[in-house]
């Protein structure tokens, strides 16, 4: 019989950040992600794209 569980991710993501955040700023974050129909993560990611483009 098969292994059973989640299928392996061709890009690995081993690596976790925290971020502390004031009560304004993570309601900020929060709005933003749920006015654009996104996960925090997503809204982060994109977020550290954009600065990564801007300073290219």
């Amino acid at each position: 019989m098969g292994k059973m569980g989640r299928p392996k991710s061709d890009a690995v993501k081993d690596h976790i950040v925290t971020v502390r955040m004031s009560d304004e700023e993570y309601r900020e974050l929060k709005e933003y992600s749920q006015k654009h129909r996104q996960t925090i993560t997503e809204t982060v990611k994109a977020g550290v794209a954009l600065l990564y483009r801007a300073d290219s």
